[in-house]
């Protein structure tokens, strides 16, 4: 296991339960597309991809034969199988692992989808490779992240204040970087579309136990910055925001 993945496993190892009951990853208009996109498909396997604690395999494992829930903290792991459990969705399969090196062969899935994990991946390029491989020939895809704005100084800001809250934060990519990536990695893009998300400061810091020496930074950049970026990011007085979400699918 890499520095990094050590670096990620230790944090949300710590804070899985956190994250099962955190609104921001439990709500979500997103997940009556994925739900739409499985309808119908009771015989389909999918890769949750990064599941964190579980949410899309909630949603979906209803109407398929089989989800896989892979992490790379055996902590979350462990509440979403018990979440699971609780939920009677006895075809939702744990499997501890990076996104960049998946244990399963070639063509195993009839969809991978990931929601709010690829900004914690070390090698992006890598693990949309693994998706496509994992995929069965005219599979779907689908990537739910934090969208980085196209312009250097708000992607600037962006990058910092993610970092500061969660050092396991690599990077938050533009619309443009991820159609660079998904393409390279042989997965044809078929939609893609933006969606806003609010956060409320307290609770974003407190899920991440962000120490307070950070916690001030982020607020002492908030302050700091210009109009424009205060505007674009909509910082209230007490430090919430919202950035842009990216929703994008893709085939095999």
């Amino acid at each position: 296991m890499s520095e990094h993945e050590q670096v990620v496993q230790r944090q949300f190892g710590e804070q899985a339960s956190a994250y099962l009951n955190s609104a921001v990853h439990a709500q979500g208009a997103e997940f009556a597309l994925l739900q739409a996109a499985v309808a119908g498909r009771s015989a389909a396997r999918v890769l949750d991809l990064g599941c964190g604690a579980g949410h899309v395999s909630f949603h979906v494992a209803p109407a398929v034969a089989e989800v896989v829930a892979y992490h790379l903290s055996e902590q979350m792991l462990a509440v979403v199988a018990a979440a699971a459990r609780e939920r009677g969705l006895n075809n939702v399969q744990t499997r501890l692992g990076a996104a960049e090196r998946l244990p399963f062969a070639d063509g195993e899935f009839d969809f991978v989808f990931s929601r709010f994990s690829a900004h914690h991946w070390s090698d992006l390029g890598q693990a949309l490779h693994e998706a496509r491989r994992v995929l069965k020939p005219g599979g779907v895809a689908a990537f739910i992240d934090v969208m980085a704005p196209g312009l250097p100084l708000l992607d600037t800001h962006l990058q910092t204040v993610e970092v500061l809250r969660d050092t396991s934060h690599v990077r938050d990519y533009s619309a443009a970087e991820w159609l660079q990536q998904v393409g390279a990695a042989g997965l044809q893009v078929t939609a893609h579309s933006r969606q806003r998300l609010h956060i409320d400061f307290s609770t974003w810091v407190e899920r991440m136990r962000t120490p307070e020496v950070f916690r001030q930074a982020i607020r002492a950049l908030q302050q700091a910055v210009g109009d424009e970026v205060r505007e674009y990011f909509e910082v209230a007085a007490d430090g919430s925001f919202s950035f842009d979400v990216l929703v994008l699918w893709a085939e095999r």
